[in-house]
C-alpha cells in the first residue's frame, strides 16, 4: 500500500468512527432537547376514555431521540402511556415509584399501551441500549 493509500484509509477510518460516535453520543444536558428531558407539552385527555385516564405520549426513534409529552405539572393519579416506537434499534422504558416498569421490545416498532398509576416521585425513561444518551426523567407531584 502507498503512503498516498495508506492516508486515505486513515482518514477514511477516522470518518467513519467520529460519524459512528456522533450517533451514539450526547450529553445529559437538559438544554440539549428531548434525548435529555421530558418534553412539557400539557397533558390530554384521552379521546378513547381508556382505563388509563390521562393520555402520556412518548416517543423513541427514528434517530437516537427519545421523549414523552404531558409531563409539566403531573399530578399522581391514573394514566395511559401511549409510546410512538419508531426504530427496531431502540426501545422506550418508564421506570418509577409505585412499581411503574413498563417498556417497549429493541427490536420492535409501533403504537403501543400501558395503564399506569404514577404516585409523587421521580420517574426515569430511556433506551436501554442507549441510556447514557437517550434518557428523560419527570417528577410527579
Amino acid at each position: 500500500m502507498t503512503r498516498r493509500q495508506l492516508t486515505f484509509a486513515l482518514l477514511l477510518l477516522v470518518l467513519v468512527l467520529g460519524l459512528a460516535l456522533a450517533g451514539c453520543g450526547g450529553d445529559d444536558d437538559e438544554s440539549a432537547g428531548t434525548t435529555a428531558a421530558a418534553t412539557t407539552a400539557g397533558a390530554e385527555t384521552s379521546a378513547s376514555g381508556g382505563s388509563g385516564g390521562t393520555t402520556l405520549n412518548g416517543t423513541v426513534g427514528p434517530g437516537f431521540d427519545i421523549g414523552l409529552d404531558g409531563t409539566d405539572g403531573i399530578t399522581a393519579g391514573d394514566y395511559t402511556l401511549v409510546v410512538d416506537d419508531q426504530s427496531s434499534a431502540h426501545n422506550f422504558h418508564l421506570t418509577g415509584p409505585g412499581g411503574v416498569d413498563v417498556s417497549t421490545d429493541v427490536s420492535a416498532e409501533g403504537e403501543e399501551s400501558f395503564d399506569i398509576t404514577l404516585v409523587p416521585g421521580e420517574y426515569k425513561f430511556q433506551c436501554d441500549p442507549h441510556a447514557s444518551s437517550m434518557n428523560g426523567t419527570f417528577t410527579v407531584g
